[in-house]
């Protein structure tokens, strides 16, 4: 049986303009998720959390493949907040609060995602047991695709929250959420690609 991509079965999801912004209707989806606070290059949390998602995803693939349910395990991606939204533009990365997500399918239910961040625990630790399986709400979205650094997206969310939003009369509905497309492991930094996506609503 031929394994569910999300990528490809949400495909408006995963694709943007390279340096403008477009509006979505974003379903709501399905994911693992657990939360952090500070610069991810330098907090310890933050890898820690990366090894949590990523252990227990492919565990939850080796819970669900003997039904039939297996799964291409989809790019990582990031709610990122603070209290100030300067803070993204300025990239005052300590300030920042994250949840850092994997999309798992709708078939997905509690007790598969209870056994499967057991046989993460029982491999990498305690930290699996910050995990939680939860509901993204959708809605309308500013959606753009930033292609290098990321401390270089800077400029673009100036761009959005100073011109594009005001213009458009929107108002922020939810944090700022980055879908990473790119391993940043094998890909140079000038060739990230990274889908920006700010849920908005009309003013008013």
């Amino acid at each position: 049986m031929e394994k569910l991509d999300l990528k490809k079965a949400r495909r408006e999801l995963f694709t943007a303009p390279n340096g403008r912004f477009v509006e979505i209707l974003a379903p709501s989806c399905l994911y693992l998720m657990i939360d952090g606070h500070g610069d991810p290059n330098s907090a310890p949390e933050y890898p820690r959390a990366l090894q949590a998602l990523y252990s227990t995803a492919y565990a939850l693939k080796a819970e669900l493949k003997p039904s039939g349910g297996d799964f291409v395990v989809p790019p990582l991606e990031g709610l990122w907040s603070s209290s100030d939204p300067e803070n993204f533009r300025a990239r005052r990365k300590s300030a920042w609060d994250w949840t850092m997500m994997i999309m798992v399918p709708d078939q997905v239910d509690t007790g598969h995602f209870e056994a499967a961040r057991e046989r993460a625990r029982r491999k990498i630790g305690d930290t699996a047991r910050d995990l939680r399986l939860a509901s993204l709400a959708g809605g309308l979205c500013l959606q753009g695709l930033h292609i290098g650094s990321y401390d270089n997206e800077g400029p673009l969310l100036a761009e959005l929250h100073e011109r594009i939003m005001p213009a458009g009369r929107y108002m922020f509905a939810g944090p700022h959420h980055e879908i990473y497309l790119s391993d940043p492991r094998k890909t140079e930094a000038s060739k990230l690609r990274t889908i920006l996506r700010q849920p908005v609503h009309p003013a008013g």
